[in-house]
């Protein structure tokens, strides 16, 4: 874990001290103690915390204490409450993360929207809500709450581009922690849009629900800008700071949208650099004989991202190795998962699911799995099949996503060309 630590001038064994006060710190609290009980002890015996050292102790509490990713995130809020303040402040030479465009600063820029939105939208008409359960209100907590789903957008940027980078510089702790609390608060929002649409008098149970959204979504603001950012901007190269910028816009925006296109401050590229980087890779070179015929690898490529499904190819190691990029994916892709492995590219609490499938097509218990998801007017068909070859050997798993709605609503027969 020692690219994990800050490069502070600080003797090993006091950093080694420090992290495993901590750790103890946080077992107190596994064991019951409150938050009070262990603040006083935390402020006196270890004083400021770096990020670097957050991050080392979750990673540790799971890898080394055998504390379950869960349980870590059950605990997240209690330590960041403990956190706060604490947190020293890492001043930096250069702020490319102070530009327009630069994902940080979208953001930090999309953070400030949500917190007008929980902060004052959402919490005013809790408040009123609680006073006079009116259906004008609760027609106005619905909308609020339908706007904040859009964070989805923003936390998927996270999971799909920027934890990517992170776990290929070994950290992986914080991000599957994070992940986790990301999907208990779409729950949440989720569920407290459903209670509303369905109000049936339960006016302090979905007030406590809308104080819960409003607390955890603050928390993971603070998270993000004071544990998540600095990590990030400390490991990050401008260079994967670019390719996240400019794959953003493949999963989109929360509440407002980049100021303008980032231009670092370099060298810039000669100019028909990128443009040959990019026709190269729309446009490949080279054929590709099959047994029943001869494509080009660009011929090739344009046919699998005009089929009319999503194809994922994960290898024998269970790493992502190629998506198909049609018009209208179902799922969000970036090519930050080109190389990351597949657990890494799932939920936690989901991890377990593609675990066993994989599991049991290394092992030929089986060759297909199907799985079928209604979300609004979509009906997701999610197939998955062990590639093997003509001995037997797996060679990975294809996974097969379609939206067979159209399908489905089929009736009776059609003979002619349409008009």
């Amino acid at each position: 874990m020692s690219e994990l630590i800050n490069n502070r001038e600080v003797d090993v064994p006091e950093q080694t001290r420090r992290q495993a006060m901590l750790k103890e710190i946080i077992k107190e609290l596994h064991a019951g103690k409150s938050v009070e009980e262990v603040k006083a002890r935390f402020a006196e015996a270890v004083g400021d915390v770096t990020v670097a050292e957050i991050s080392a102790m979750e990673h540790s509490l799971m890898t080394e204490e055998g504390i379950p990713v869960a349980e870590v995130q059950r605990l997240c809020s209690v330590h960041t409450a403990i956190f706060k303040g604490s947190i020293e402040q890492i001043h930096r030479s250069s702020k490319p993360e102070e530009q327009p465009g630069h994902p940080v600063h979208t953001l930090k820029l999309e953070n400030r929207e949500i917190e007008r939105l929980v902060n004052f939208r959402l919490e005013l008409h809790a408040g009123k809500f609680l006073k006079n359960d009116s259906e004008e209100i609760i027609f106005k907590l619905l909308e609020d709450l339908s706007l904040l789903l859009d964070l989805d957008k923003h936390y998927s940027r996270k999971e799909n581009l920027l934890f990517p980078y992170l776990e290929k510089y070994g950290i992986y702790g914080p991000t599957k922690v994070m992940w986790g609390v990301d999907d208990g608060i779409r729950a949440m929002i989720k569920a407290a849009k459903a209670a509303l649409s369905q109000y049936s008098g339960n006016k302090e149970e979905i007030s406590a629900q809308l104080a819960e959204i409003i607390k955890e979504v603050n928390e993971m603001i603070f998270k993000e800008e004071n544990i998540l950012l600095p990590m990030a901007l400390d490991k990050l190269t401008e260079d994967e700071w670019v390719k996240i910028a400019r794959e953003s816009d493949e999963i989109g925006f929360c509440l407002t949208s980049p100021e303008q296109e980032w231009i670092p401050e370099r060298a810039a590229e000669p100019e028909g650099a990128a443009v040959q980087e990019e026709s190269a890779g729309e446009s490949p070179q080279g054929f590709i004989r099959f047994e029943t015929g001869l494509l080009s690898l660009h011929q090739l490529e344009t046919v699998l991202n005009h089929l009319p499904v999503d194809l994922t190819f994960i290898d024998e190691n269970d790493v992502v190795r190629y998506f198909s990029h049609g018009k209208e994916r179902i799922f969000a892709r970036t090519k930050a998962v080109i190389g990351r492995t597949v657990q890494n590219c799932h939920p936690p609490q989901s991890v377990h699911v593609v675990e066993k499938l994989l599991e049991d097509f290394k092992a030929g218990r089986k060759d297909a799995e199907d799985f079928w998801i209604a979300i609004k007017d979509k009906f997701i068909y999610i197939r998955y099949f062990a590639v093997r070859d003509e001995a037997g050997r797996y060679m990975g798993t294809l996974e097969f996503t379609q939206n067979i709605a159209p399908i489905r609503a089929l009736e009776g027969q059609k003979r002619i060309l349409s008009e």
